[in-house]
Order: C-alpha cells, then sequence, then structure tokens
C-alpha cells in the first residue's frame, strides 16, 4: 500500500509533488561528432571535445568544465553546426560500451567560455524544462532512471542505445529547492570521497618512489652497508609451476582460496596447493599482476606459481610488481589473447641486497606503505557504500531534505 503523501509511476514509488517527465518532452537532441581518438589531442585548439570512452572511465556525473582537462579537436577537424556546441546543463549519454555501463552520463557544468562538443558514440541533450543545476547528472546515472534503459540494450560484445529508446524512459522533476538540497548533500559527500582518491594517489606515488629508490640500491639504508648481487629469479626459488583447474572451477560454498588472472581471488571446495607462495597472472587483461598468499589454495592452468623461496619473499615481490611489466611489455606473446611464457619469469634478472636481513628491511618499509594505503582504500569503500545509499534514499524521495 501505497503512503498517501507517494503515489506509484511507472518507474516506481515517487512523493506526489515530483513530476515524472518523458524523456521526449523534456530534452532536445543535439548533433554530436564521430572523431576518432586519433583525430584529438591534449595540445592545442579551440574545440574540445567529449569521447564516450572518457564518459564510461573517467569523467564523473558532473563534467566541470573548468577543472577536467578535455582534449581538443585537432584544427583540420572544423565544426561548422553552431547546434553542436554544448551549454551549462546539457547532457551527455554514452550509447556504446562492453556491458551494461552504456547509457552512463554526465551534465555539462561551468563551461564558461569554452567551447565543448559531444563526440562519438553520445548523445547530446538539451533540457527543455528547467532544471537545478547537476540535479539530472545525478540522477540519470542513478538506477531509477538506468534500470529504464535495461530492455533496450542490443548487442553482445558491444551493448548498445539507441537515440529512440532513451526517448521512451522518464524524467523526474523534484520541486527546485529540493532538487538543491539533494545536490548539496550529494556534493558533500563527493567532496569526502574526492579527497580520499586524492589522498590514495598521493600515497601511491610516494611508493612509487620510494621503490624506485630502494629497489634500485640508489639510497640505502643507514644501517646496511653490504653488497648488492643480481641474480635470475629462477636461483631463488625452488619450485615454477602452474594451477591445472579451468577458470571457472570456482564454487560459491568453498572454504579455499582459488586464484585464476583476475585481480581478486575466489574460493573453491579443494586446495591443490600449502605453501607460501607468489601467483602470477599468465595471460588476459591482468597478464603480470601479483599475489601473495601463504596457505592452502588452489589456481587456474594459466596462474604461474612459484614457492620455495631462498631469499624474501616480499622482497621479490615487490621486485617484481615494480620491473616485471617492463619485461612483459617486451616479450609479452599477443594475439587473442596476450600471454606470457615461464621463461619470462624465470630467466628474470632480479637486484637484491646480498643479505636478507635488508631485504627485509626494505620489504617492511614498503609493507607498512601497503598497509597505510589498504586502510584509506577501505575507508574510500565505506564513503562509496554510504554514497549509494544516500542516493537510493534522496534520488527516489524515500527520505525527504525538505
Amino acid at each position: 500500500m501505497v503512503k498517501k503523501e507517494y503515489k506509484e509511476t511507472e518507474i516506481g514509488t515517487l512523493p506526489v509533488d515530483w513530476e515524472v517527465i518523458d524523456f521526449e518532452d523534456c530534452f532536445e537532441l543535439l548533433p554530436n561528432n564521430t572523431l576518432s581518438r586519433a583525430e584529438l589531442n591534449y595540445d592545442f585548439g579551440e574545440v574540445r571535445n567529449v569521447h564516450y570512452g572518457d564518459i564510461l572511465v573517467e569523467i564523473p556525473s558532473i563534467l566541470d568544465c573548468s577543472e577536467y582537462e578535455l582534449p581538443f579537436v585537432n584544427t583540420n577537424n572544423i565544426i561548422k553546426n553552431p547546434r553542436s556546441f554544448l551549454k551549462n546543463g546539457d547532457i551527455i549519454i554514452a550509447d556504446t560500451a562492453e556491458d551494461e555501463t552504456v547509457g552512463k552520463a554526465t551534465e555539462v557544468y561551468k563551461i564558461e567560455t569554452k567551447k565543448v562538443v559531444s563526440g562519438l558514440h553520445t548523445i547530446a541533450c538539451r533540457p527543455r524544462v528547467e532544471f537545478e543545476p547537476k540535479w539530472l547528472g545525478y540522477f540519470i546515472n542513478h538506477r531509477i532512471y538506468h534500470d529504464q534503459l535495461l530492455p533496450y540494450i542490443t548487442g553482445t560484445k558491444v551493448s548498445a542505445i539507441s537515440k529512440g529508446s532513451i526517448k521512451l524512459t522518464k524524467v523526474v522533476k523534484p520541486l527546485p529547492e529540493e532538487q538543491t538540497a539533494i545536490v548539496e548533500a550529494v556534493d558533500d559527500i563527493n567532496q569526502l570521497i574526492n579527497s580520499l582518491e586524492r589522498l590514495i594517489r598521493k600515497k601511491k606515488a610516494i611508493k612509487k618512489g620510494v621503490m624506485q629508490e630502494l629497489l634500485t640500491g640508489n639510497k640505502r639504508l643507514p644501517e646496511f652497508s653490504g653488497e648488492w648481487v643480481d641474480k635470475k629469479l629462477k636461483d631463488v626459488y625452488t619450485v615454477l609451476t602452474t594451477g591445472k583447474l579451468d577458470a571457472n572451477a570456482m564454487s560459491e560454498t568453498g572454504i579455499y582460496r582459488f586464484y585464476t588472472c583476475a585481480k581478486s581471488y575466489y574460493f573453491i571446495d579443494s586446495y591443490a596447493f600449502d605453501d607460501e607462495a607468489l601467483l602470477i597472472s599468465g595471460n588476459g587483461e591482468n597478464v603480470g599482476y601479483i599475489h601473495y598468499y601463504k596457505g592452502k589454495f588452489n589456481a587456474y592452468q594459466r596462474t604461474y606459481i612459484l614457492m620455495g623461496f631462498t631469499e624474501d619473499i616480499f622482497y621479490i615481490k615487490y621486485y617484481l610488481e615494480k620491473y616485471l611489466p617492463e619485461r612483459i611489455e617486451k616479450e609479452v606473446h599477443a594475439g587473442g589473447t596476450p600471454y606470457i611464457k615461464k621463461d619470462t619469469i624465470s630467466e628474470m634478472t632480479i637486484k637484491l641486497p646480498s643479505t636478507i636481513e635488508e631485504q627485509k628491511a626494505i620489504s617492511q618499509i614498503l609493507l607498512n606503505m601497503d598497509v597505510e594505503i589498504e586502510l584509506l582504500q577501505e575507508k574510500l569503500n565505506k564513503y562509496q557504500k554510504i554514497k549509494q545509499g544516500m542516493l537510493d534514499e534522496l534520488l527516489t524521495g524515500k527520505t525527504r531534505l525538505i
């Protein structure tokens, strides 16, 4: 039963004083271009371009043109139609993606005197109805709107949504003062999230610099003075093998870790290894990614497993994190799926202190930095979950701020 201050609509239960408007009545569609990445640059030009790939991966719900660096259209590509130039409040929707993120959008904000156009695989929309700044950016990206697109998504390997389908959706318009209150609340938590993201990036950059100093011997810890040596990686472990299982062998009820070539691990009902190990992804988009684990586990047949280390395992892990990607870039075997061979790992030369005490001292510094970054990441994940809960409450009117 719907409370009397709420009403049932085609897109769910909403406050009675919120308007539900047909997309077609709410927006006019603007021209977009079909310029590829090769026709854009970051160095010079007069007209900036919003590429669909940037919307899907980098650009947030609100495109703050005073801060975000958009690429320029190359000077030999002339934008002739004046309706192509965007204004504050315009919405740009990505109409193509490799998954159900198709339909992700951004609202143009603080465009000032910049000339900005909507690019390849985008749908640019200009409101016919007046909305408060940022409301549409947050609303169009929330499930209450995006769920309306799901029945209309086409394609298998590449997902797409058409202009005709978008016109069949509905847009919600709360009272202006309520739009403003909701936007301010979301902005507040976004500020917390953005500050944490900046801090994490800073900590990672510091760690990268420390690795450059400590893993090369350029900067020695004051309590150590011994020689450094070069060794083949095969000389610091006793076992290099792979898992035997298919990548889909995981089990939701499993109690042992199951490592594939993904950055996360899964679970499985049985184990094949019980040791301290480094596990290296042997193929796919995460080729070369390294896990550390000690205990019972199992692994995919294209995951390399290194065990029985004669040097500090954490020093080896950090050294590989820094230098294995460079080796892989030179030697990776491409084709349909990039992969590496055993020799890419076993024949790699590593530089390390001759004493395990110095190795451990170096790895401990980096481990401490990782712990700090992980704690910040956990805090960030917490705020992101809080934000999602806020959006669910505020953008559907379950919680009213006015």
